[in-house]
């Protein structure tokens, strides 16, 4: 089974991908292709948002189990 990547493996991917759409941009000759890549790009810039708001939640909860933890410990 394999592991999953690292948040910092998949922004790097992420960001790897979107340099290539950015490329696809420059050789996109219709409007059909300019607005494929538009929507790439959006996507992908949206993945990225996605997993570092992820982390952001990973924290949070975090924290929280930690002072959830500490208030459980005074009552007790």
């Amino acid at each position: 089974m394999n592991k999953h990547a690292s948040p910092q493996e998949m922004i790097d991917s992420l960001d790897n991908m979107l340099s290539t759409i950015n490329a696809l941009e420059i050789t996109a000759s219709g409007e059909y292709e300019k607005g494929a890549v538009k929507v790439l790009r959006a996507l992908t810039q949206g993945q990225i948002h996605s997993v570092r708001e992820f982390e952001h939640l990973k924290k949070a909860i975090d924290l929280l189990t930690l002072e959830l933890f500490e208030v459980k410990s005074r009552l007790s």
